[in-house]
């Protein structure tokens, strides 16, 4: 193909995402990933969904075959402190709150999708260079000893993250790891999830099957003892922390990543724009990157799709311009919860736990943060 209308750089959860969300649009789509094929599939991350994210793959046909665990509901809670507040999705009329699934059973099913839509996919081809032309874009991309050039009207780039430095990016070293495992509760979890903000940091359990996705946050140099610990202490250092709201009786291997946050202070750029992890990455509380993704990655299909591809670059001006104010706030809030919550700030912590409280007592803003976190801006007024 020499000659495309979107070029969409990253068949992951967020490029693949697009490209359903654009299959049936008319478009001349091209899709290429560095990846052999398969890699997406392997994807070992666990995700969190939101109500609103569970309406837009329903939307792209992914829904139903995704193994999703729901969340029914949310404890919220500081360790040391009696403050607490607790989310149900009773509360707002809704099957759940939220759904836990693998990235490897999200991206198989949207392969699958796309493979039914006829959206085929160059594996095992990367983006070389990028340059800007009249009428778009010209990318040279690099597919084993093999070098091609495609012309696209608009190219979207959806594969890596945030470039680290300059002054494009906005960035944040939080200095911390977070720590991943399975685990196994003593007594089934009912689709109860848990976020928990302690002196090491936040540690969020996810339902995810029969088992709990537990996110161990702790200081970045405390990571290798961590690592090096046995089971046995692993499981009991995160009993501590939970106290006697759950009891896990076995945990699996722990993986362990980095926490920062990059943000692209411009997420569109004449012919180009950057969406998922690409456009900004987020500490895991609250569970916002994916979500918000999704939000971006839909409102500029639909601007796509109804006459925005007669003028890219001010399509795209106009898509940043939309997408600014729900994804400052899901950036504001995640950063603003691991900042609120810092343990340095230990003079603070009974005033945060009597403010878990207060909001546990006052519906009508738990239920603003609520719809926050379930539809991003469009929880606000």
């Amino acid at each position: 193909m020499s000659a495309a209308d979107v070029l969409i750089v990253g068949a992951g959860p967020a490029g693949m995402a697009f490209a359903l969300a654009l299959a049936d649009s008319g478009l001349k789509l091209a899709v290429v990933d560095a990846r052999p094929p398969g890699a997406a599939k392997a994807d070992r991350r666990i995700l969190a969904l939101s109500h609103g994210s569970r309406q837009i793959l329903e939307r792209l046909g992914v829904w139903p075959q995704l193994p999703v665990t729901p969340i029914a509901r949310i404890h919220v809670s500081q360790a040391g402190t009696l403050g607490r507040s607790l989310l149900a999705a009773t509360d707002y009329g809704l099957p759940a709150l939220g759904y836990v699934v693998s990235a490897g059973a999200l991206a198989q099913a949207m392969a699958a999708a796309l493979d039914a839509a006829g959206v085929a996919v160059r594996h095992g081809t990367r983006l070389a260079a990028l340059q800007d032309t009249d009428g778009g874009c010209t990318a040279e991309l690099h597919g084993g000893d093999e070098s091609t050039h495609i012309d696209a009207r608009l190219v979207a780039l959806c594969e890596g993250g945030v470039d680290a430095g300059g002054e494009a990016v906005r960035e944040r070293d939080y200095a911390q790891h977070a720590v991943l495992a399975l685990a196994t509760p003593e007594q089934a979890h009912t689709g109860l999830a848990y976020e928990r903000f302690t002196p090491h940091g936040p540690l969020a359990l996810l339902p995810y099957g029969r088992e709990y996705c537990v996110i161990y946050t702790c200081p970045a140099a405390e990571l290798e003892t961590l690592l090096a610990e046995d089971d046995a202490s692993f499981t009991a250092r995160i009993g501590d922390a939970m106290g006697s709201r759950v009891r896990l009786v076995k945990i699996g291997p722990r993986a362990a990543f980095p926490l920062v946050l990059r943000v692209r202070r411009q997420a569109a750029e004449g012919c180009r724009v950057w969406l998922g992890n690409a456009a900004q990455t987020l500490h895991p509380v609250a569970g916002q990157g994916y979500n918000l993704a999704l939000r971006d990655v839909i409102e500029l299909a639909d601007r796509l799709r109804t006459g925005g591809m007669a003028d890219v670059r001010a399509s795209l001006a106009r898509h940043a311009a939309a997408r600014r104010l729900d994804r400052a706030g899901a950036i504001g809030f995640t950063d603003g919860l691991i900042r609120l919550f810092d343990p340095d700030f230990a003079l603070a912590r009974h005033a945060r736990g009597l403010g878990l409280l207060a909001l546990d007592l006052c519906p009508p803003v738990r239920h603003l943060l609520a719809r926050r976190m379930l539809f991003g801006a469009r929880a606000w007024p």
